[in-house]
């Protein structure tokens, strides 16, 4: 019952002496109004494309939206380029490296270290002058031990320093989000920019073709004398405009679909097909959510976030780091100048000790610390 209530104190000072250190890691609340004009929005909206749309006030966002297209080639075009992206490839493994690290810390500080070695030798040393010895001795030694030792956080800086690279590895991982967000939204407007300038072609040359069929009755009805030469030029005229359109959106339509085979991760001889508008369709419910709310859900809004955190705790680690520190150390193990002894009780070694450690004078680094 004694060491309860003793490990409970010790965790409440810890505890109370982390937050007395550094500044404070919450960053500053922002109003957060009801809604975004002075009369609530009505949550109904005009059909389109044969869809009533509603607005899901006050709901999150989607992380993955472009499944609300009801697409699955949209969806295994967006995975795809999520999965070539060597930037996101190279994200995802700083963001392990820094997990990895973070584990390395925590398993550093929080735990004690135990150790195991053995070390057997041969020596030849000086003897002493005074015995009636030889010059020399020849000898063996045998030395066995489990070493174990740990450093009492009793201000918290190695709980601060802990949390302020968890912080930083919570920043990552926003950063990596807002990248797969980023990459998704630009594969997605590629897709369908391709597919409604292919739209725009294919319109264009319906239109070209029925150009040249209504410039070419014109011309025979010119030729019986059922219309005028003026009726003719101008239905000319209109045939070659509208055919004069087509090289440039033809030009448009490749450089998106270029782009587009980029983003995927593949060449530009294999960019995909582009998708029939028709087979994408207007999500029923859209989200909606006030401006604060929604730019709290951001990734890169919760990485400067995290970001606030982690700093003010690496303030208050440089501050702890200034007060005392104990450490803990033990040793137990079996030595002697031969196996016999090695073995029996006489061959028993053994050490326990404590160390205080107080910083007077470090040449001005652990303020100027404080002060970065």
């Amino acid at each position: 019952m004694k060491a309860q209530i003793l490990v409970t104190t010790a965790a409440v000072l810890i505890l109370s002496g982390c937050a007395a250190f550094g500044p404070d890691r919450n960053p500053p609340q922002m109003p957060a109004p009801e809604h975004y004009s002075i009369r609530p929005q009505s949550p109904e909206l005009p059909s389109a494309d044969g869809t009533a749309q509603t607005l899901a006030l006050g709901a999150s966002p989607i992380p993955e939206w472009w499944r609300a297209y009801g697409s699955e080639e949209l969806n295994a075009l967006v995975e795809e380029g999520l999965q070539n992206s060597p930037s996101l490839a190279a994200a995802q493994s700083t963001l392990q490296a820094a997990r990895e690290a973070l584990r390395a810390q925590i398993g550093n500080s929080l735990f004690p270290n135990v150790d195991v070695g053995f070390s057997p030798q041969r020596q030849r040393a000086l003897g002493l002058p005074i015995l009636p010895q030889e010059q020399t001795l020849l000898y063996n030694t045998f030395a066995a031990q489990v070493r174990a030792s740990y450093t009492l956080d009793f201000f918290g800086a190695a709980f601060l320093a802990d949390r302020a690279l968890a912080g930083q590895v919570q920043q990552q991982a926003y950063q990596l989000a807002a990248a797969r967000r980023a990459l998704a939204t630009n594969i997605i407007t590629a897709t369908i920019n391709a597919s409604a300038i292919q739209e725009q072609v294919a319109a264009t040359e319906r239109l070209v073709t029925l150009g040249e069929q209504r410039a070419r009755q014109i011309a025979g009805r010119h030729a019986v004398g059922s219309a005028s030469r003026d009726e003719m030029l101008l239905a000319e005229q209109d045939a070659a405009n509208t055919a004069a359109v087509l090289p440039g959106l033809r030009a448009q339509a490749a450089a998106v679909r270029h782009a587009q085979a980029v983003l995927l991760g593949r060449t530009p001889d294999r960019a995909p097909v582009p998708l029939a508008l028709d087979s994408l369709h207007v999500p029923e419910s859209v989200p909606v959510s006030v401006s604060s709310e929604l730019l709290h859900q951001r990734p890169d809004i919760l990485a400067a976030e995290a970001a606030v955190r982690y700093t003010a705790d690496q303030a208050g680690a440089a501050v702890a780091s200034m007060f005392p520190s104990v450490t803990l150390s033990a040793a137990y193990g079996r030595g002697g100048f031969d196996w016999s002894t090695f073995t029996s009780p006489a061959g028993e070694i053994w050490n326990i000790g404590a160390s205080l450690t107080q910083p007077l004078f470090h040449g001005g680094a652990l303020m100027a610390r404080k002060r970065q």
